[in-house]
């Protein structure tokens, strides 16, 4: 199957081809044999071809046909065609032509043939209906010959532009036709154009630039030239037929029918119509005509237009101005088609059309959009739906801004594109308007199409600032990179700070560019020059002043200006208006000429050939402003004429006069277009002049060349700093008035974007702001929120949608929240207070199910709100306010809800659940550090701070539901409790010392602080003491509070010792446990728990230290000397006293074993200081009313007194010993034994005294070596003799005590044996001297007299004696040597 043309199916064989030519003779024929008598057929040329034509078809053979010319078969129906026979001869040539391809035989000859005929057929009009039907078949046939597979080698530029010429002058004849012919004649020239301009990637530039005629180019000269009547596209080809015309049509064709389409256009102006004119106004009808056809131009072209320089050319200069023109156009379809066309353009042709895209969208998009220059509702409608359909374009915001925003020359476009929509966005009044749907659109596709490129290259948000050190010129510097991009956005703001200098001074404003590194530091003339010619937003007053300041700087300044400007190949009169566009020209004369002099020699410099020399082009220019100022000024009465004009310029050309046509031109140009000398400041005018559109097109030749984006993301963190805050507010506005679902829901996904983008750059504030501004839509803030509010909130599609968005973003981008975790926090309270919160919200990594649970089920019964009770000192928080919940639920039931109420919970329930809460604080583990602070600040202010509205209870639920979360947080970022541990700390030591009386608030908050210790103690050894130290906090406990929990508090620090022993090593960590224990001491509950976590440190010394060792001393004694665990648990306690000496011993030892001989010394006098501290605990218990507990203290000081063998106690030591626990337990004995007691109490104590007259005894001789060796040996020995002295004469009741009597001579005794024989009781002893000697036996005798004859026997006592008298006999200074030793 082969497709032509016209037809699917089979190619016909010869002979269907002769018999179809054969029938469409028939019908020619026909048609022609009524209008001829029948003599005159005989002669009728036309006739006899046709009869020849029948007699030859027929005897050609089907392989005849291929080698027939079909021009011997066409001819007659052409010949048809130009006489009266043209409709039925057009059908058949039609027919003939379907079925002719490029393998026919001549065929480029017969659409020659067939082009010729058509284009120049007349006929004779008989009727409207058939006039129509005739060119329609016109119509067909030529677009038959366009679309002809030959076409494109067969047919050369002119037969194209000749089908293009006589199809349009058919659609000109058509408006005054009928609708059908309108419509058909226009899709006709609509395909015509298309086809022609689709070959336009396939052809050669085979152009050779025919120049054009003048009446061609004064269509394009002047916007203000006028015309009024179609340009006959024959008539501008005509010159040309011998040159590139007459090749197969490409370019050429293509630039005259383009050149053409675009001359269309200079018709904006009403003309009279007739009654029989189409309804359609003929002054939007053909513009409009001819941008249809344009756009269909471009949209076949595509980028190839770009390869052909001609047909650049005319888009960029002739094209782009009228696009200009009628993008004002008070027509909503010619706005709309002007768009289309300029979307098409920036799609193929953008990188050529930089100046032009910017002043498009600049001067007709904002401005129409804004309703600047009177718009309607429906322009801005069309403005508003271009600008987004160029913001769905992928790449256009970043090329926006990379364009234009970092071009110093050039407006921030892409700033002012986001600043309008965002304020468009803006309901007037409710409902939304369609505009205000269509801006939001807008700056959701611009944030979507940022969000989308996420991750696609490496951002760019924490590049370094850039710094200028000095002065580098950079006005005219072309940037190909985004490098060179964002230097460029750099310098520009701060330029724009220097602008903004400038106007308010000039020269501080100067001074402060300076100081920026914005001039150089010695200013000269062509810096500042292309400052003020590259620079936006100067004001052009101050500009027109400084260059018009006669000093010399100003003067140079104003010929480097005037040298910046292009204006090769530009009109006299075009460059002066070019030229004081840029400034003001103030009116003083002197001014006046020294600035026309200067742009007299710039333009003399640039178009020599034109001038004689530079006087003249000075004197024409000069001219040329003083016929301005005749023309437009209002006070001139009399106006100079053309005559006038050119008589006064005569001979000033060298003593030549000027062209007459030359002068001619100028001055009809200053008539009817007034060079304004007050241009306006930084906003376009609504009627743009062909000057300024010159000017524009020279100075796009010399910017920077267009960047195109890629996928990349580079700018888009700057691009993002400027759209977020518009557009958060613009959407929010939006979403408030919103009714609609896809509304809304667009809303949603714009919010989303936002909160990816401010993530993925760290743009905190943002997203905070973007919190904020979500949470005020889910309803949760209002003051009332209660239960009955779900039913409004299930059925609020629009609070669902932001609650779920909320959340969503906390779920996501919680990293980079900071300040919005309040709003966060406040929505989860409102829901925590009606029952919607999922089950684990506040559960930690290592929470057990049975704990959830409960909290589960009392949260599920808090429908109501209770009163405060205080719970029962035995009864957990929880259960017992499970407990009242049950109480009062019985007292006061609360209604069934009904089954709607049910289901309305139950979808408001799913959708909390899609919210995913609880994943927000399971999840806070790996929050940044900063956020994780201020999710924890706000969790603290959340639970501080007061809710209207709400009764006590209400306010601790919710204090205590923070607690929870906080404490949960905390354990799930153990890894970094010290970012957390300040402020959790600081808000439970609120808590639990502003609670005076039990409550869930503070039993959560001590309890709470427990669990932290024990969870976290194994994970931070520098946080050990810390935490430890926070459990101080218990015992600041209010005394109320602290025996109601006293018990629960020491079963959780039983769990924590049993844990985390081997973590606690320092005195301070120790002294908290060891205080939380001492305070059980005398708790009745909570004793045996205390005592059993004191055993588990001090049995066998597991994990008694240096560090803890006095703690727990102190600790012990505080149980041996508590009455609650009875004897038993004291005389326990007694022995995890005494025993401790074993630890003491093996430290001393390890001591001993240091290698740092100061650490092992300093060690040693510890333990010394350690044992002393236990014998003095000791000693306290000593004085115990309880008998069997007092005896026992004071055996196991004997023990300890005298069992410390393997510790070297200091001489000092055991002096302060027996100083201050020995002769102290004796003397309180002593005095206790005097007092006025019960008979069973003294019988007791005689026993305790007996028990402490033997360790005084044991005591003294274990330490007698020692002793004997200090100069206080003589004190502590009579203390003791004084001692037994006073017990002697000790009587209870005035009786004396048998069993002391006998035991103290007995302990005497052997004390004084023992220092006989140690030779320290001897008389005459040289260093003590007889004191000694005689003060013993004074204290002894007083106690036993017969002592000494039983320690010295008579001969001793006699030598004694006789010894004692020798010395006396003896001169002084005489020394007594024993028997066996002799004198030197």
């Amino acid at each position: 199957m082969k497709e032509v043309k016209g037809f699917v199916g089979l190619k016909p064989s010869g002979g269907a081809l002769a018999c179809m030519v054969n029938s469409e003779i028939c019908a020619v024929l026909a048609v022609m044999r009524p209008n001829v008598n029948d003599d005159d057929q005989i002669n009728h040329s036309l006739i006899v071809s046709f009869k020849e034509l029948r007699k030859k078809i027929f005897s050609w053979h089907n392989y005849q046909w291929h080698s027939i010319d079909p021009i011997t078969y066409i001819q007659p129906f052409l010949d048809a065609i130009k006489s009266d026979e043209t409709g039925v001869a057009l059908s058949a040539v039609y027919k003939i032509l379907l079925n002719l391809d490029s393998e026919t035989l001549n065929v480029s000859n017969a659409l020659h043939l067939i082009v010729d005929a058509v284009t120049s057929c007349r006929f004779e009009v008989t009727d409207p209906a058939s006039e129509e039907v005739v060119l329609m078949k016109i119509l067909q046939l030529l677009l038959a010959c366009i679309k002809n597979e030959a076409a494109s080698v067969s047919l050369n530029n002119r037969h194209v532009c000749g089908i293009v010429n006589t199809c349009f002058h058919i659609v000109h004849r058509a408006n005054y036709k009928s609708e059908l012919l309108q419509r058909i004649s226009r899709h006709t020239m609509h395909e015509l154009v298309r086809c022609i301009f689709s070959h336009l990637p396939n052809v050669e530039d085979r152009c050779r630039s025919p120049s054009r005629n003048t009446e061609n180019e004064a269509a394009t000269q002047e916007s203000d030239q006028k015309t009024y009547e179609i340009v006959d596209l024959k008539d501008r080809t005509s010159y040309n037929v011998d040159s590139s015309m007459m090749d197969p049509y490409g370019v050429p064709a293509m630039v005259e029918i383009f050149h053409f389409l675009c001359s269309l256009l200079n018709i904006i102006q009403d003309i009279e119509v007739g009654p029989s004119f189409n309804p359609i106004a003929y002054h939007e009808d053909v513009p409009l005509f001819a941008l249809g056809l344009i756009n269909a131009a471009i949209e076949s072209g595509g980028a190839s237009f770009e390869n052909h320089p001609k047909l650049l050319a005319l888009i960029q200069e002739e094209l782009f101005y009228n696009l200009m023109q009628f993008g004002l156009s008070m027509s909503p379809l010619v706005l709309s088609t002007v768009c289309s066309i300029v979307l098409n353009l920036y799609h193929h042709l953008r990188t050529k059309l930089k100046l032009q895209i910017e002043a498009f969208i600049s001067s007709v998009l904002l401005r129409v959009a804004e309703s600047k220059y009177g718009s309607s509702y429906q322009q801005q409608e069309v403005a508003m739906e271009a600008l987004v359909d160029f913001c769905r374009q992928p790449m256009f915001g970043t090329e926006l801004y990379a364009n234009y925003d970092c071009d110093i020359s050039c407006g921030n476009v892409f700033e002012g594109l986001v600043n309008l929509l965002s304020k468009s966005a803006f309901p007037v009044n409710s409902p939304l308007s369609a505009i205000n749907t269509l801006a939001l659109n807008g700056l959701i596709a611009l944030v979507q199409g940022m969000a989308e490129r996420i991750g696609h290259d490496s951002l760019s948000s924490v590049t370094a600032s850039i710094v200028h050190e000095e002065y580098k010129p950079f006005w005219t510097v072309k940037c190909n990179d985004y490098a060179c991009v964002r230097n460029t956005k750099h310098i520009k703001r701060k330029l724009m700070i220097g602008v903004d200098h400038f106007n308010k001074d000039t020269k501080k404003g100067l001074e402060f560019l300076q100081r920026l590194h914005l001039l150089p530091e010695n200013l000269d003339p062509i810096s500042v020059a292309n400052f003020f010619r590259y620079t936006t937003g100067l004001d052009k007053d101050l500009v027109g002043g400084y260059l018009g300041n006669p000093y010399e700087f100003h003067e140079k300044v104003l010929r480097e200006f005037a040298r910046t400007f292009d204006f090769r190949g530009i009109n006299l009169d075009t460059a002066l208006r070019i030229f004081l566009e840029t400034f003001r020209l103030l009116g003083e004369s002197q001014i006046i000429e020294r600035v026309v002099d200067t742009f007299a020699q710039s333009y003399f410099e640039q178009s020599p050939h034109i001038f004689a020399n530079k006087d003249a082009a000075f004197t024409l220019s000069y001219s040329i402003i003083m016929l301005n100022t005749d023309q437009h000024n209002a006070q001139v009465k009399k106006k100079m004429s053309e005559e006038d004009f050119i008589r006064n310029n005569r001979k000033i050309n060298g003593g030549n006069d000027f062209p007459r046509d030359f002068l001619s031109e100028i001055y009809h140009s200053i008539c009817e277009n007034e060079i304004r000398m007050v241009p306006d400041q930084g906003v376009s005018v609504a009627a743009l002049s062909r000057s300024h559109w010159i000017g524009l097109t020279r100075k796009a030749k010399q910017t920077s060349p267009f960047i195109v984006s890629d996928s990349g993301s580079l700018l888009d963190y700057d691009m993002f700093t400027i759209l977020s805050g518009p557009t958060i507010a613009a959407m929010s506005v939006v979403f408030d008035h919103a009714e609609k679902e896809e509304v809304l829901q667009s809303c949603i996904d714009g919010f989303l974007a936002i909160a990816k983008l401010s993530a993925s750059y760290n743009l905190g504030e943002v997203l905070d702001d973007l919190v904020v501004s979500l949470c005020k839509f889910t309803t949760l803030f209002r003051p009332y929120f209660s239960e009955k509010s779900i039913l409004y909130f299930a059925d609020d599609m629009k609070a669902k949608m932001a609650t779920v968005a909320v959340f969503t973003i906390a779920n996501r981008y919680g990293d980079h929240i900071r300040s919005g975790w309040r709003n966060v926090l406040d929505c989860i309270l409102s829901l925590q207070k009606i029952g919607l919160l999922p089950s684990r919200l506040a559960s930690d990594a290592t929470d057990d199910v049975e704990s959830s649970s409960d909290r589960d089920q009392v949260k599920t019964l808090s429908t109501n709100s209770p009163a405060s009770q205080v719970p029962a000192r035995k009864s957990p928080g929880i259960m017992g306010r499970f407990s009242l919940l049950l109480s009062l639920d019985a007292k006061e039931p609360a209604p069934q809800p009904s089954e709607e109420q049910l289901a309305v919970r139950q979808r408001t329930l799913q959708t909390i659940q899609n919210c995913r809460i609880d994943s927000i604080f399971a999840d806070s583990k790996f929050l940044q550090a900063e956020s994780l602070s201020q999710l924890v600040r706000a969790l603290v202010a959340a639970a501080k701070r007061p809710h209207k509205g709400n009764d006590s209870l209400e306010c601790e639920d919710t204090s205590v539901f923070c607690l929870e979360l906080l404490i949960a947080i905390t354990l799930n970022n153990r890894d970094r409790i010290m970012l957390l541990w300040q402020n959790v700390y600081e808000h439970i030591a609120s808590v639990v010392q502003s609670t005076v009386m039990p409550c869930t608030l503070v039993e959560k908050a001590v309890f709470g602080l427990l669990r932290i210790c024990q969870r976290l103690l194994p994970y931070n050894e520098n946080l050990t003491d810390e935490l430890l130290k926070s459990l101080q906090l218990v015992l600041k406990l209010d005394a109320r509070v602290a025996d109601a929990y006293c018990e629960q508090i020491t079963q959780e620090v039983i769990h924590l010792v049993k844990a985390n022993a081997m973590q606690i090593r320092s005195h301070i960590g120790w002294r908290t446990i060891i205080s939380l224990l001492s305070i059980t001491a005398r708790h009745p509950e909570a004793s045996e728990a205390g005592f059993e976590t004191l055993s588990y440190i001090m049995s066998d010394g597991a994990h008694l230290s240096p560090a803890n060792y006095v703690l727990c001393l102190t600790a012990a004694l505080q149980f041996a000397e508590s009455r609650v665990g009875f004897v038993d648990r004291s005389v326990k306690s007694l022995d995890l006293m005494a025993g401790s000496i074993v630890c003491l011993v093996r430290w001393f030892y390890q001591a001993k074993e240091a290698a740092v001989e100061d650490a092992a010394i300093k060690m040693s006098q510890d333990i010394v200081e350690m044992w002393m501290r236990l014998v003095q605990e000791l000693r306290k218990v000593c004085l115990d009313q309880r008998e069997e507990v007092r005896n026992h203290a004071i055996l196991l000081l004997q023990r300890c007194l005298t069992g410390v063998e393997g510790i070297r106690i200091p001489t000092e030591m055991w002096l302060q010993c027996f100083d201050l626990v020995i002769f102290t337990l004796l003397d309180q004995l002593l005095e206790l034994a005097q007092q006025n007691l019960p008979k069973d109490y003294y019988l007791s104590l005689e026993g305790s005294i007996v028990l402490s007259l033997k360790l005084i005894s044991k005591t003294f001789l274990q330490s007698l070596l020692d002793l004997s060796q200090s100069s206080s040996f003589c004190q502590v020995w009579l203390k003791v003799l004084s001692c037994m002295e006073g017990y002697m004469k000790m009587r209870f009741k005035g009786k004396k005590s048998e069993k002391i009597h006998e035991l103290v001579p007995e302990l005497l005794k052997n004390t004084l044996l023992v220092m006989k024989t140690s030779g320290i009781l001897v008389p005459s002893d040289p260093i003590r001297g007889d004191s000694f000697w005689q003060l013993t036996w004074l204290h002894v005798n007083n106690i036993a007299p017969s002592l000494q004859l039983q320690v010295f026997s008579s001969e001793e006592l006699e030598k004694i004696d006789a010894r004692e008298k020798l010395l006396l006999k003896l001169p002084e200074g005489s020394v007594l040597v024993p028997p066996n030793e002799t004198t030197a």
